[in-house]
């Protein structure tokens, strides 16, 4: 089992506070591996400006499980508790959603994925998709079109959703905005806006990465 890097951050302290004997656990093989892994660990985290543990300050987060299950939001106190019973991280994934987004995970194996991804990115650009809605359609097609999305999502692509606006409707912007945000809060797959809504093509855009 990996160790979370709370751990790891300690080794450094652990295994070099001066005592008044020679300690041999300085010159074990052991120590040096477990050294190299918390460098390697912190390197990355700065690196990445991650927030993990303790250094997130946030009061609130919508927290993700180990398997990008939705674990609700929950306050700063019980996502560093669920993380600590499960002996795992906790790891700020997306500070800019409302609430922040963290996932409890072993960092060690939060930061494979990640280079994992990284190198399918660098292999391929994954393929955009859109999605149209109007603000006057039903809610069966709707349903129909939240389901397409969800499943772009899943899919791993990135997502262009539009509001159409024709005609007067072009008048009609505060109400097309204000349909397009509850159209998104019922996605329930996990993701992030990394694009705000804005006027574009024929009516308002917005952009959306599935997250995990």
């Amino acid at each position: 089992m990996a160790m979370p890097v709370f751990f790891l951050s300690a080794i450094p302290q652990i295994y070099t506070r001066k005592t008044t004997y020679a300690n041999p656990l300085i010159n074990s093989p052991r120590y040096s591996t477990l050294l190299t892994l918390a460098n390697r660990t912190k390197h990355y985290i700065k690196e990445l400006d991650l927030k993990v543990n303790g250094a997130i300050k946030v009061p609130q987060l919508r927290v993700l499980g180990e398997k990008s299950e939705n674990l609700g939001v929950l306050s700063l106190a019980e996502a560093q508790e669920k993380a600590k019973e499960a002996g795992l991280d906790l790891v700020l994934i997306t500070e800019s959603a409302n609430p922040p987004v963290a996932r409890i995970i072993s960092f060690d194996k939060f930061r494979y994925q990640k280079e994992k991804e990284l190198k399918k990115q660098q292999q391929r650009v994954p393929e955009s998709k859109r999605v149209q809605i109007s603000p006057r359609e039903g809610a069966h097609d709707l349903s129909f079109k939240l389901k397409r999305l969800e499943e772009f999502l899943q899919a791993g692509h990135k997502v262009e959703v539009q509001v159409t606006l024709r005609g007067r409707e072009k008048g009609m912007q505060d109400f097309a905005r204000t349909k397009l945000k509850e159209f998104l809060a019922k996605v329930e797959t996990p993701h992030r806006i990394i694009q705000e809504v804005k006027a574009g093509g024929r009516g308002l855009i917005t952009q959306i990465d599935p997250i995990g």
